[in-house]
């Protein structure tokens, strides 16, 4: 099926051929028809499956046809909301580049950076707001914003909005639009309170479910490293330098760690920059940008900062430290292998971590490789019997192949006791 097929539009079907797009993915072409008949929408699908667009391109189309005509000043008549600074930038560039042609306006507003450009632009009137919870509720309180003329109400990634504590604000900005809307929400998972609140904003929705688990796992080539937590960074390390990828997107689970990882890469020369919540708006765009125009190798962040990351060509994905929750990981590895392309993702595991890596071996339905010869496997050894005399004997050399992490370097017996 192409765009062409699904009642797009010209100006829109234009601006997707210049990007290159003619042919929707799976979540497109099942939501779009859906969206453009005005129906809700409750959609599980996960960062990758191209949701954006999804639910860009039938907004763009609605306003488009209904009110393209209107005098005055604009009023907000679509609103988005979503958890990071980074997704809602992504989700703005997007309306932008399928909306080229359609003289729709809209605007990202978040918190972090100072209000003023902010509200500016919203002085000259938008038709689509993109936002997140806080920076939202804020210039409502301040009278910059009325969501009373909203007609299409779209939540993307509401499990890590909960995740993130916005469940009041997002009640509170629910309560603010009026209940005659076409509303579409989005979520990677439906645990009960997701369920729940998808009650309370959508009418009888249509429903669409997309698993790219398995599609994911066939894209990228997934390892995974046992090793204990000192000799991480050594092998990330190792593996930067012996294989040198182009890109490489490395994920921790706090922002303390983030920090260290950056400074430990950089005392051997690996120029890298770390993402997370504490970084400024500002610094963190940077990084983005550095890592996207290929100036920085090496980008470290948290889960909630990658948010929204969409880089082409993605090569590499290191789990430095695996998630506890297993759909975590499928966001992860799933920012390479995008569309059609391939990748690869490594993991780190400790002992204590194992539990983590069953939990996402049976989300995805298969067994992740075990790269059981690397430099560092003296290090996850058994300790030596303290009874017996400890003989000195040299390892074999390693075939340095694919990502076995290269030459053993002839380390000798006498190993550590794992930690």
């Amino acid at each position: 099926m192409t765009f062409d097929q699904l009642g797009i539009i010209t100006p829109i079907l234009r601006a997707l051929k210049e990007e290159g797009y003619t042919n929707p993915t799976s979540i497109q072409e099942q939501a779009i028809p859906i969206l453009l008949r005005g129906s809700d929408l409750l959609g599980c699908a996960q960062t990758g499956t191209g949701k954006t667009a999804a639910f860009a391109i039938p907004v763009l189309q609605h306003l488009y046809e209904n009110h393209r005509n209107e005098k005055g000043r604009r009023k907000v008549k679509a609103l988005v909301v979503t958890p990071t600074r980074e997704l809602a930038l992504q989700i703005g560039e997007s309306f932008t580049a399928y909306g080229r042609y359609t003289a729709i306006r809209n605007t990202v507003i978040f918190g972090g950076v100072k209000q003023g450009k902010q509200t500016a632009e919203l002085s000259r009137g938008v038709d689509i707001l993109v936002a997140t919870p806080g920076r939202l509720l804020d210039l409502m309180n301040q009278g910059f914003i009325t969501l009373k003329h909203v007609e299409y109400l779209i939540l993307d990634e509401a499990d890590h909005m909960l995740d993130m504590g916005f469940i009041h604000d997002i009640r509170k900005i629910i309560a603010k639009v009026p209940q005659k809307r076409q509303s579409l929400f989005f979520s990677a998972t439906m645990p009960p309170s997701i369920v729940k609140l998808s009650g309370k904003i959508l009418g009888r929705p249509e429903k669409i479910t997309i698993k790219p688990d398995q599609t994911t796992a066939e894209r990228v080539e997934q390892a995974v490293y046992f090793v204990i937590k000192k000799s991480k960074i050594k092998l990330l390390i190792h593996l930067i330098k012996e294989k040198q990828p182009s890109s490489t997107l490395v994920f921790s689970r706090t922002k303390h760690g983030a920090n260290k990882i950056v400074k430990l890469l950089d005392r051997h020369n690996i120029v890298a920059a770390a993402i997370h919540g504490n970084k400024s708006q500002g610094a963190r765009q940077r990084a983005l940008n550095a890592f996207k125009a290929g100036e920085i190798k090496v980008l470290v962040a948290t889960d909630i900062a990658a948010r929204g990351i969409d880089v082409e060509d993605l090569e590499l994905v290191v789990n430095y430290d695996l998630p506890n929750v297993p759909e975590t990981y499928v966001h992860r590895i799933g920012r390479t292998g995008r569309a059609s392309a391939s990748g690869i993702a490594l993991s780190f595991c400790m002992e204590e971590e194992k539990a983590y890596l069953r939990d996402i071996q049976k989300l995805i339905g298969e067994k992740i490789p075990v790269i059981d010869e690397h430099p560092f496997m003296d290090d996850v050894a058994p300790a030596p019997d303290p009874n017996k005399k400890e003989k000195q004997q040299r390892r074999p050399q390693r075939r340095n192949n694919n990502w076995k992490g290269g030459r053993n370097k002839n380390r000798r017996g006498n190993s550590r006791k794992a930690n």
